[in-house]
């Protein structure tokens, strides 16, 4: 009997993402007597039952989730090698599907993409953002083929190149009795309101750190959902925060008086950004490429970062 399809695969993939025929028809765009068809002609190939059918819906299997899971490394694998054969005939060509964090690609990205069309005119960038955590599962399960994000992203898996180091600067309302101070110490936080952003951010648990070791309070029953939501409760007076330096510069500086920036003396606050893939992707040298046109805009850009290889 022939082996299984990656045709076939795909659609039993995209019945358990969907849990229903016509669902599943619609988004790999046959029609659902064509794709029941298939899962039938797959369970047979394999000798197994990977649906159960029935009023209550569509269930997988425990062999069928079993086989869903190996052939996302099978769709994997050949992606990849589709992705080898254009990027050795063309060189960075095709579309890349980036994960970008929140915080940082909006920020970052609008002044890049133009150099990377530039550099590779065939490149492509479908780019989503994401909260760091989220888009470390989804380069996991293939949904992107690198992301941009905070290091460290921890893994044998995965490969990284560094790109830079971004300050995080203390952010407070203009009317704040410490925007007064020649400088700001690390004394100064105790007994402060601290904003953050969910747990799912890297600046939650960086804010959390300072909140320890100042003495300063976390303000729990605010988490900001975006850096704009943190910069709109500072400038309210419900608190102070940290911003990173690129958010500063393009939302910040020259904006108007409501929220004002300082460093605070003594304590060096910073995150690293990087460029992350999964180790076995065939792209890896066009990664580096896109990793070294990023450097190079944010050391002709940005001279407050410290630009990392």
């Amino acid at each position: 009997m022939p082996d299984p399809t990656v045709k076939q695969l795909k659609f039993l993939i995209a019945l358990e993402e969907t849990a229903h025929f016509r669902r599943a028809a619609d988004q790999v765009g046959v029609t659902q007597p064509s794709l029941s068809a298939q899962i039938q002609v797959l369970e047979e190939r394999l000798g197994l039952r990977l649906v159960e059918r029935g009023r209550g819906g569509v269930r997988m299997t425990p062999a069928g989730r079993e086989v869903c899971a190996r052939a996302r490394g099978v769709i994997d694998g050949v992606r990849d090698l589709v992705e080898f054969a254009a990027t050795a005939r063309d060189g960075l060509a095709g579309t890349i599907r980036l994960g970008a964090k929140a915080t940082l690609g909006p920020y970052l990205l609008p002044h890049v993409v133009g150099a990377l069309h530039a550099a590779h005119p065939d490149l492509r960038l479908y780019i989503r953002e994401e909260a760091p955590r989220v888009l470390e599962a989804d380069l996991a399960r293939g949904t992107h083929d690198a992301i941009l994000t905070q290091l460290p992203v921890v893994g044998d898996d995965y490969a990284t190149a560094r790109l830079f180091r971004e300050p995080l600067m203390l952010a407070l309302p203009a009317d704040h009795k410490l925007t007064r101070a020649d400088r700001i110490t690390p004394d100064d936080l105790r007994g402060e309101s601290m904003l953050t952003l969910s747990p799912a951010y890297h600046l939650h648990d960086q804010i959390t750190d300072v909140c320890r070791d100042t003495g300063a309070k976390l303000a729990r029953d605010y988490e900001g959902t975006s850096l704009d939501a943190l910069r709109q409760m500072v400038g309210m007076g419900m608190g102070l925060t940290l911003l990173p330096a690129l958010y500063v510069r393009s939302e910040i500086e020259g904006r108007g008086a409501e929220v004002v920036v300082r460093t605070i003396a003594g304590r060096k606050l910073s995150r690293t950004a990087g460029l992350v893939w999964r180790r076995q992707s065939a792209r890896a040298r066009g990664f580096r490429e896109i990793a070294e046109v990023i450097r190079s805009v944010a050391r002709k850009s940005w001279p407050e970062l410290l630009i990392e290889s």
